[in-house]
């Protein structure tokens, strides 16, 4: 393994053609939003085929799970058992944080 990334979210996800580009963003630590938050600035972009970009997503529903069995997060009332698979992004919003690193 050569280098490691940290990011603190993906800040958005364009589709342009075949490909997908990830922005990495993480939290400033000097400028702030109107709410006097951290504003997220543009570390990295990922880039890759769509259908690496569709393999990654299953991996990452995959982890959801596991997250979910091991109790780091856990799902709001309302939403459907196993449904971690066809996670959308309202659907992503709608996991808790059980761990106080998370919040």
């Amino acid at each position: 393994m050569s280098d490691e990334r940290y990011a603190d979210a993906i800040g958005e996800v364009t589709l342009t053609g075949p490909v997908v580009r990830i922005d990495l963003v993480s939290f400033s630590a000097t400028e702030k939003d109107e709410k006097n938050q951290p504003k997220p600035v543009l570390r990295e972009r990922i880039v890759m085929p769509v259908d690496g970009f569709v393999r990654s997503f299953a991996l990452m529903a995959q982890a959801i799970q596991q997250l979910e069995k091991q109790g780091v997060i856990r799902r709001q009332p309302g939403d459907a058992p196993g449904a971690a698979s066809g996670l959308s992004p309202a659907t992503a919003s709608n996991f808790t944080p059980i761990s106080p690193n998370f919040k």
